[in-house]
């Protein structure tokens, strides 16, 4: 595998970007400076390039154009400060593949970087070409869960048809692998798959990448470039994380919706086109309309079939298969022997909440391939977030603080054993301790997404308890808990509660 290069002269930059790399199992050469990197383009030529823009002895800028030159199809990711947007727009301007702003999320930038290596110019040999595809349909047929059964029967549905989806689902649980299969099971296949992060690109940038611009539109528009739109033409575009979406764009999506034709930036004529839109979006488009922060004609366009992915906690039967099989991709990425889970190690994984999804459980499967000592990778070898569920932290000797409503300081009282924290009467003492203690564990162990978790376990007790109380009938739930009948039937279907 070529490696991906990286070009920066903060050494703590280059250091960070190496490590998350390696342990994804991509290989990686660093620069410090942009004459090193022209001068061992002379004997080798990378797969992918990142590059700052800002360096000494050296302007990022004129290392694009210069490797644009050279090697056009080379994908050159561009990293920058907020503050400098206007060389970043220059930049994209120049043929660069995305942009990254300083200080970014690790993950983040990995997952760009490695979709930067699979949309590579670069010509691919057809066994690695076949691979990936087969990796793509084990990932959308191998299920046993009840749930994803019914994805895959939906998507079958689906895939002959030209109606947009709008597909809901939390971060990580595969939205953008459903997209790919509507399209390359449907008419379009043989047409272009267009994927756009609507939450990655800068909002000034965004209008420009989704309908392109004409010569001379603005500083730096040296030639026609044409949008993701156009780029789509005949097939399907996927607009992931739509509820992101600027309101202003969004009224420029639903013309293009609505006619099937825009204008560039700066364009006088229209461009007409053939789209299939695939929308995605792990936000409650509904909340964000009564916020007054998405469109509701465009939601009730985009809202025509909705499929929601579930979490990877709702379909635990699949972990089993899911691990296997990301700890053998991984394997072969790396060119190793592939590790096996004891079944002990196995069963404490399935009990692993994954807020995450499966994302993070291949984040997982990747580390356990680096990081385990093994051929067997037992317990003790799992990755620390997950061995640290297994023995919570002690509770601290000095209970915590708070500040009460009224602004004085209150000491929270220790919480042991459940009976404890009640009543005489059987109701909770203070259900806040409880709720303290248990986002202290989980920060405390590095578990990302709290707050969401959080949230849906809130909102799910107290949707079944109301229910539970009304003896199932909803108008009544609503009532009670002060909801309208239509948010009481959105919220039992993405929380997946069925009341008898």
């Amino acid at each position: 595998m070529k490696p991906v290069w990286i070009v920066d002269d903060d050494q703590a930059i280059r250091w960070v970007l190496e490590k998350a790399l390696a342990r994804a199992g991509v290989p990686t050469r660093s620069f410090s400076q942009a004459a090193d990197v022209l001068e061992a383009l002379a004997h080798e030529a990378p797969v992918a390039l990142v590059s700052d823009i800002r360096m000494p002895g050296g302007n990022g800028l004129e290392l694009l154009r210069q490797l644009k030159e050279r090697h056009p199809g080379l994908p050159v990711i561009v990293m920058t400060a907020f503050a400098d947007l206007d060389s970043t727009v220059s930049a994209f301007q120049g043929g660069a593949f995305d942009y990254l702003a300083k200080p970014f999320d690790v993950n983040e930038a990995v997952a760009l970087i490695q979709r930067a290596m699979q949309e590579s110019a670069q010509p691919e040999s057809p066994e690695g070409q076949g691979e990936a595809q087969n990796n793509e349909r084990w990932m959308m047929t191998q299920s046993s869960s009840t749930a994803m059964q019914e994805v895959f029967r939906a998507i079958g549905r689906l895939a002959q048809s030209k109606v947009t989806v709008l597909i809901t689902g939390e971060s990580g649980t595969g939205k953008e692998l459903v997209a790919r299969a509507l399209h390359g099971h449907g008419v379009r296949a043989s047409g272009p798959f267009v994927a756009l992060n609507a939450a990655a690109i800068p909002r000034d940038l965004l209008e420009a990448e989704l309908f392109g611009h004409e010569r001379g539109a603005f500083t730096g528009a040296n030639t026609l470039r044409r949008g993701r739109f156009e780029e789509a033409h005949g097939g399907t575009l996927f607009l992931d994380e739509i509820g992101d979406m600027p309101i202003e764009l969004q009224t420029r999506l639903l013309r293009v919706l609505a006619e099937g034709s825009f204008y560039r930036v700066g364009g006088a004529q229209p461009v007409r086109v053939d789209v299939r839109i695939v929308a995605a979006t792990h936000q409650p488009l509904e909340q964000r309309v009564e916020q007054g922060l998405f469109r509701e004609d465009l939601f009730h366009r985009l809202n025509v079939i909705r499929l929601r992915l579930p979490p990877l906690r709702e379909r635990v039967e699949d972990i089993p298969a899911l691990a296997n099989h990301f700890l053998s991709a991984s394997a072969r990425a790396l060119g190793v022997p592939v590790k096996r889970l004891t079944p002990e190690a196995l069963a404490v994984l399935t009990k692993f909440d994954f807020p995450g999804n499966v994302r993070q459980l291949e984040n997982f499967c990747h580390w356990l391939t680096v990081m385990a000592p093994g051929q067997t990778v037992e317990r003790a070898d799992l990755p620390p977030e997950i061995r640290a569920m297994e023995h919570p932290p002690a509770l601290s000797a000095t209970p915590p603080r708070l500040a009460t409503p009224g602004g004085s300081i209150s000491t929270i009282g220790t919480v042991v054993q459940h009976n404890a924290a009640s009543n005489d009467d059987g109701t909770p003492r203070n259900w806040q301790d409880s709720l303290l203690r248990d986002a202290q564990y989980r920060l405390e162990r590095g578990e990302p997404a709290v707050m969401a978790t959080l949230t849906r376990q809130f909102e799910k007790i107290l949707l079944q308890s109301a229910l539970d109380a009304s003896r199932g009938r909803r108008v009544e739930a609503a009532s009670r808990l002060g909801i309208g009948r239509n948010t009481i039937t959105r919220k039992l279907r993405e929380l997946g509660i069925e009341d008898e």
